[in-house]
């Protein structure tokens, strides 16, 4: 991450912020790593090895051009069901990257944080990520944020056993509730919900990640695999962002000039 930017990143940097909003919130769903370890004729740990450098690319741009929130999508709760060999070097992988990159990540000024069911993950792992949070929480350039043992109905069903709670201690009654409280006992409460949610390998699905916070976000799938999504593509994600209408439910006369967001203005061969 400490790595000079070449010129010509710069300049298509400064051309995106100039062309429109830079979405606030960005989420990803890294997808695709098994299958371009597969087309290589190579094992998955290869895919999943190689999407650790696509992380190292994304975090940084995202930085770098003004993105207050990174959430990527690392490891599902439905992912604890994949082979035993498989789940382990994914969590070697983990602890390895959070080892190597706290340090990177405190220089740079981005604060990392979690969301999931963390105490499913190995002791060690717990370990390595509490401290790498404890190390880079007064950062402030960007919020790094790391869904692990995660997906939206578990946490969602966590938020209404604690509304439940409250309900039965009686602390609250059920006309206490809107979506602004339900919000508050979510794993993200604090974040802004997404503005633009990322798919690589060109699925079209949410894969129960952040089920409650997209409800207005703007999707880009893209047919590229995690371990060949790069900059590039993040810029072209975003410029496709910048071309959209959020309505949020009004229609086009509601809106002024400056919440379209919306100039043609192409950066991107």
């Amino acid at each position: 991450m400490g790595k000079l930017q070449p010129e010509s990143d710069l300049k298509l940097q400064n051309e995106l912020k100039k062309s429109g909003q830079i979405p606030a919130h960005i989420a990803i769903i890294m997808d695709g790593n098994g299958r371009w370890a597969r087309k290589k004729g190579l094992p998955r740990v290869a895919g999943h090895s190689k999407g650790v450098e696509s992380v190292k690319d994304i975090v940084k741009a995202c930085a770098e051009i003004g993105v207050k929130y990174l959430t990527l999508y690392t490891f599902s709760t439905e992912n604890w069901k994949r082979p035993k060999n498989e789940v382990s070097t994914l969590m070697r992988l983990l602890l390895r990257s959070l080892r190597d990159e706290a340090d990177e990540l405190n220089e740079n000024n981005i604060k990392l944080t979690s969301i999931g069911n963390i105490s499913a993950l190995p002791g060690e792992v717990q370990k390595e990520l509490h401290d790498a949070m404890n190390k880079t929480k007064n950062n402030k350039k960007m919020i790094l944020n790391i869904a692990l043992s995660y997906s939206g109905r578990w946490e969602i069903l966590e938020a209404m056993k604690c509304i439940a709670k409250e309900i039965e201690n009686k602390s609250i009654i059920a006309d206490d509730i809107d979506e602004k409280y339900i919000s508050e006992h979510l794993t993200t409460k604090g974040f802004p919900d997404p503005d633009l949610l990322i798919r690589t390998s060109g699925e079209f699905r949410v894969s129960n990640f952040l089920l409650w916070q997209i409800a207005y976000t703007e999707f880009f799938i893209s047919d590229v695999f995690w371990p060949d999504f790069r900059r590039k593509k993040l810029y072209e994600a975003i410029k496709n962002f910048q071309l959209r209408e959020r309505r949020f439910g009004k229609v086009s006369e509601q809106l002024n000039k400056n919440e379209k967001g919306l100039k043609n203005v192409s950066i991107l061969p």
